[in-house]
């Protein structure tokens, strides 16, 4: 039985469908706290360690690529036989992979921590817009690092976290994270530990283990066979009252870990779900526990197969931000001037306890007219035109941009120090708390919603969109569709389609998909069509 929900106009269906963030500026507090704590390190080489830094980061990934290949084997081994213990994990995280001393952390925090700030703040923004109910006041950041996650989600629920674990075994990075909140207002409580066999060893009762949200960012990449990563996120899981989000780097091998927890979290929830409605018909009990079973939040409309498996594309998206100060010094190369802005591409997946709700989809309910249905309703009176309004309208105000903000080379110190010094902390949060607020209407994960996978492709007047959408109205299905909007068929949903970005929302309606079988076209993945998928639109 779906929900009662208040009908879509035309207007509130672009702002529930927009949910990419266009150029992100880090918050103030952060860019301060970065700058004072490099210039306290005052490290003559941070530069080298930077450059080293990222080709540690191309190390591990090519390592890492190599080791699927011969665990997968004996994973589906292990799964087969019937061993009691073998979801044990027989490496500890941290003991392999990147280790971490004061000079990598420094070179860490001047050149990835804004980034990596950015995208959990992007992930977590769409999740309190999607969920509005949902205020965490437990949460534990796996891999913490130095905290990108934790200062994301303090500008995103400033004021109802209560407690924070955070599991990083780098004791450089524990101090540094500690050093950048120093002096932050509002603190919840924090404890760190530097594993999660040390979490579970300190706190004795088992519903105290349970947290709200639990968030792994930039983590499981660096775990290097597939049973431990498997193991660790169902321990995470474990440890999950009600959100799991897990980050990884927009790359194919990020993407293939994401579409591996995502299948294995469902696959597993779906097998005790069935277990236990056996269970229940054998009792004779008919109401099921609230948080049984499993649904993805984002960015999957589904929780059925990833429709682009094996099809050599893979579903990550992109966050831009403006470069911060230590990122233009640190970053910088030679005869070469930085961009103003960096895109940081990134997968991404959000669990949720409990089955999907349903609840109506965005265009049921709704007439959309064709174009030549709304010229033949206009009104004379609609056509004539108050022409000192229509200019007045036609004047736009540009603001002026300084040109020396996208040129790193030409900015000084002082310069930096008054692009740090705009506004108090206090009226940043304000700001955030007020653009959250405007978003008046949501987009439901009941269903009913698709994800624009790929930068739409505008040509003339029509706008083709590559979308991840339901195939059923409880979201247990998916595929993969290419659709043409066309501003003769539906004026308003080719307004949209041309304002849509990669990574929004796209309405659907169950009346226009009842009765049809819907399969994959294939014609999207001709190697010809590669290019103009690969920029930023």
């Amino acid at each position: 039985m779906a929900n009662a929900q208040k009908g879509f106009t035309v207007e509130t269906l672009r702002s529930a469908s927009k949910q990419c963030l266009r150029c992100l500026v880090v918050p103030v507090r952060l860019r301060r706290a970065i700058k004072k704590y490099l210039r306290e390190e005052d490290d003559p080489h941070i530069r080298k360690k930077v450059r080293q830094l990222s080709e540690s980061f191309q190390e591990i990934k090519d390592t890492n690529l190599q080791l699927p290949e011969t665990t997968a084997k004996s994973l589906a081994d292990s799964m087969n036989s019937l061993e009691t213990k073998r979801w044990k994990i027989q490496t500890v995280y941290g003991d392999s992979g990147l280790q971490y001393r004061d000079g990598e952390t420094a070179a860490y925090i001047a050149s990835r921590m804004p980034a990596v700030f950015s995208v959990c703040y992007r992930v977590l923004i769409e999740i309190r817009r999607r969920v509005p109910g949902f205020t965490p006041t437990r949460v534990l950041d796996f891999g913490a690092g130095t905290g990108s996650g934790f200062w994301a989600v303090k500008e995103v629920w400033p004021k109802s976290v209560e407690k924070v674990n955070i599991v990083e075994p780098s004791q450089s990075m524990q101090r540094a994270g500690r050093n950048l909140i120093q002096g932050l207002k509002d603190l919840p409580l924090i404890h760190g530990y530097t594993s999660l066999l040390a979490l579970n060893k300190e706190i004795n009762k088992k519903s105290e283990r349970k947290h709200d949200l639990v968030i792994a960012s930039y983590v499981l990449g660096e775990i290097p066979s597939l049973k431990d990563r498997i193991t660790v996120v169902r321990q995470l899981w474990d440890l999950t009252d009600d959100l799991l989000v897990l980050v990884e780097p927009g790359t194919p091998h990020g993407a293939n870990i994401i579409s591996q927890m995502r299948s294995h979290i469902l696959w597993m929830e779906k097998r005790k779900l069935r277990k236990l409605e056996k269970k229940m018909k054998k009792d004779g009990k008919e109401v099921l526990d609230l948080k049984s079973g499993a649904h993805i939040v984002a960015p999957c409309p589904h929780d059925g197969k990833c429709p682009l498996e094996n099809t050599g594309k893979y579903c990550h998206f992109v966050q831009r931000l403006q470069r911060t100060s230590s990122q233009r010094s640190y970053k910088r190369t030679k005869g070469v001037p930085l961009r103003g802005f960096e895109d940081e591409k990134f997968c991404f997946v959000a669990f949720r306890r409990g089955q999907r709700p349903r609840e109506l989809w965005p265009l049921d309910g709704i007439k959309l007219e064709t174009l030549k249905e709304r010229r033949a309703n206009k009104k004379p009176e609609d056509l004539e035109i108050d022409y000192e309004d229509f200019i007045k309208s036609q004047v736009v105000e540009v603001p002026y941009i300084d040109p020396r903000a996208y040129d790193s080379d030409t900015m000084d110190e002082n310069e930096e120090e008054q692009e740090d010094g705009g506004g108090t902390d206090e009226d940043e949060e304000d700001k955030i708390e007020e653009e959250i607020e405007e978003e008046s209407e949501r987009a439901s994960v009941g269903g009913g919603w698709g994800r624009i996978i790929f930068p739409p492709f505008r040509k003339g007047k029509q706008v083709t969109l590559d979308m991840c959408v339901p195939t059923k109205e409880d979201g247990s299905e998916g595929a993969f569709e290419r659709r043409v909007i066309t501003k003769s068929k539906n004026p308003d949903l080719h307004l949209q389609a041309k304002k849509s970005f990669w990574g929004d929302l796209w309405p659907l309606t169950t009346q226009q998909e009842n009765g049809k079988e819907k399969q994959v076209d294939a014609e999207w993945c001709r190697p010809d069509e590669d290019q103009k998928w690969g920029g930023w639109p």
